[in-house]
């Protein structure tokens, strides 16, 4: 369900510019920064890019996934 709120001309451009590069809506991209912020402000010892990395790949689903291997183990 959408819900209409007021923001900034400012932060409403920076997300149309930004959704625009990240292939979202403008809403999409403003959900996704709120998501991002959210998850920031719960989890404060962890750095911001991995929240939004760890946000993607969520997103992105186990099809996409690639298996971690750790390093010095090969795959066979």
């Amino acid at each position: 369900m959408g819900m209409p709120v007021r923001i900034e001309d400012e932060l409403y451009e920076s997300a149309k510019a930004q959704a625009r590069a990240e292939c979202r809506t403008i809403a999409g991209q403003i959900e996704f920064w709120a998501k991002v912020g959210k998850a920031a402000l719960d989890n404060p010892d962890l750095p911001v890019e991995f929240v939004r990395d760890l946000l993607i790949a969520r997103a992105e689903g186990r099809e996409r996934a690639i298996p971690f291997i750790p390093e010095g183990l090969s795959r066979e």
